[in-house]
């Protein structure tokens, strides 16, 4: 799994070990295919990261890129439609166009910019040219600025003009998509990426939260793992994934990014209190779970209200946490349910009014899995 805003980093790193790299992506999609436009993998000789649908589509595609490593021909980009049914025998039924790009070291400087964009969050589009001299060559436009090029200064405007106006229209809640489009007689990729990466604290590096930790590493989170116990966290974690080994748990929930998504399951009731107490003065999260039992909610929810705390700021705290249809209590099944909520009240949220907009985060009704 590779999520929409790594596969520059994995795609530079090779190349900067002069390797050569094929970046594969969904282009355009009709009918039933098993992902949507703007999927990516990248490929290079020693590895596969991501996914355009896995089944003999992948191999296919898998094939091609590799043959593309292996060849000595210019780097390029070009296009290959794939009715699923009829050449591959998939039951999808539908169509793909992916489109492939052999990269050089070229293509580090608009990689460099696209790494720029991810980390302040900005919403870019990449534009390159299909079967053309030019086909490596990238232009790389946000809202108010373009960098690189495509060959020419004409085609350049032509095509911030177009990506500008895919940028900002209506599709906001996809973290990226791809589509083919003529400027002229040049045939373009724009592919568009919104950085969307969901901002997820989470605090304890006990059994269940190292569970949910690897769950979150399957999904396009940034993840900041909280504990004061720092000789606990693993030797390893997903590449998502930073450890903070701090005993001021509140300040990480003071000055974490609006719209995060927040799970509270320590080692310590009291230290738990204290960070929901923290967390219930702020009216900006996406989520705000705390694992336990329906009598745990109960029990801080009267110290809460005894020290002040609204009514109101309490409905915003999830717990019991993973209350769907799983029960199990294994630190998996936990994981994998408090996951699949996160996402659900994410996606959710990726439809709601920007932040600042004082929107309550969703409450989950007191039902499931106690502790």
């Amino acid at each position: 799994m590779i999520a929409h805003t790594l596969w520059h980093a994995i795609a530079r790193e090779a190349l900067a070990r002069g390797q050569r790299v094929v970046l594969v992506v969904v282009a355009s999609g009709t009918g039933s295919t098993p992902r949507e436009t703007g999927a990516v993998m990248v490929v290079t000789p020693e590895r596969v990261s991501g996914t355009v649908g896995g089944g003999h589509l992948e191999h296919e595609a898998l094939r091609m890129a590799r043959e593309a490593i292996a060849s000595s021909a210019p780097a390029a980009q070009w296009l290959v439609r794939f009715p699923l049914a009829a050449r591959l025998g998939q039951c999808c039924g539908g169509v793909s166009t992916l489109c492939f790009a052999t990269l050089d070291s070229s293509a580090i400087a608009w990689l460099d910019t696209i790494a720029a964009c991810v980390r302040a969050r900005t919403p870019f589009a990449i534009v390159g040219r299909i079967a053309s001299a030019q086909a490596c060559q990238r232009l790389v436009v946000t809202a108010d600025d373009a960098r690189g090029s495509i060959g020419d200064a004409t085609l350049d405007s032509a095509a911030v003009a177009l990506a500008r106006s895919r940028l900002a229209c209506a599709t906001s809640e996809r973290t990226g998509e791809t589509f083919v489009a003529q400027a002229g007689p040049q045939t373009l990729l724009v592919h568009c990426v919104r950085p969307h990466a969901m901002p997820v604290l989470v605090f304890g590096n006990g059994h269940v939260g190292r569970a949910l930790v690897q769950v979150l590493g399957a999904v396009d989170a940034e993840v900041r793992w909280i504990d004061e116990r720092e000789q606990d966290f693993p030797d390893h974690v997903p590449a998502n994934v930073e450890t903070i080994a701090t005993a001021d748990a509140t300040y990480e929930v003071a000055t974490a990014p609006q719209r995060a998504c927040l799970v509270v399951m320590t080692h310590s009731h009291a230290l738990d209190f204290d960070i929901v107490e923290a967390s219930v003065s702020r009216d900006d999260w996406t989520y705000v779970g705390l694992i336990g039992s329906k009598s745990k909610r109960a029990q801080f929810e009267r110290r809460l209200l005894a020290r002040g705390t609204s009514p109101e700021a309490l409905r915003r705290l999830t717990c019991p946490i993973g209350a769907g249809p799983l029960r199990g209590k294994s630190p998996g099944v936990i994981a994998v349910a408090a996951a699949a909520e996160i996402l659900a009240v994410r996606e959710a949220s990726m439809f709601a009014p920007a932040a600042g907009d004082s929107r309550p985060g969703r409450a989950i009704p007191l039902r499931g899995r106690s502790a």
